[in-house]
């Protein structure tokens, strides 16, 4: 990911924490999320001039991008956990 992708990605997930505050993302349909976070991503369009639906399908893209690079992180912390254990039983990942 380049560092102005990633820079964007902080910019909308910095808004994101200030708007929907607690919320459980599990609880709350996507719509309702995506409209609470409209302004930024309109206001980004506008900077980039580009249409707000292209913002949103970048953002959805780098989310997904940088939740697979957590996940990878996190299985190769588990697997070196795993390699160096006593024996016991191993960390399992879903």
């Amino acid at each position: 990911m380049s560092d102005e992708n990633k820079a964007l990605l902080a910019r909308i997930n910095e808004y994101a924490e200030k708007v929907l505050g607690e919320i459980d993302p599990q609880k709350v349909q996507v719509s309702l999320q995506l409209e609470k976070l409209k302004p930024i991503m309109q206001e980004i369009a506008e900077e980039k001039n580009m249409s707000l639906e292209e913002v949103f399908i970048l953002y959805m893209d780098l989310q997904s991008e940088a939740s697979c690079s957590t996940n990878q992180k996190l299985q190769e912390s588990l697997q070196d956990l795993n390699d160096g254990s006593d024996g016991g039983s191993p960390l399992l990942f879903r």
